[in-house]
């Protein structure tokens, strides 16, 4: 399940949360997170290029709760997936 791969990349890589850090940094990330109803997917689709962007099935609020975090997250940007096999959820 991703979002076991994402609580692992979270602790042993490194991940930028929210759009605006994720657009600034989309030249460093490996992929993008998006949450389906994340108002600047377009944005986000666009600065990523042609990296990979997965729309996670819950909303904002889902997805933040799977990453740990006490808040809604819209985008979550991949710099380094350390030990986890989330690039191969991704891409795969």
């Amino acid at each position: 399940m991703i979002s076991k791969e994402l609580l692992r990349a979270i602790s042993t890589g490194k991940i930028i949360f929210g759009y605006k850090m994720a657009v600034k940094h989309a030249g460093d990330a490996k992929a993008f997170i998006i949450s389906s109803d994340c108002p600047y997917k377009d944005e986000v689709m666009k600065a990523a290029g042609d990296k990979p962007v997965y729309i996670y099935k819950g909303n904002n609020i889902e997805l933040g709760a799977a990453c740990g975090k006490p808040f809604g997250v819209s985008v979550a940007a991949i710099i380094d997936e350390g030990k986890s096999k989330i690039m191969d959820m991704i891409t795969g």
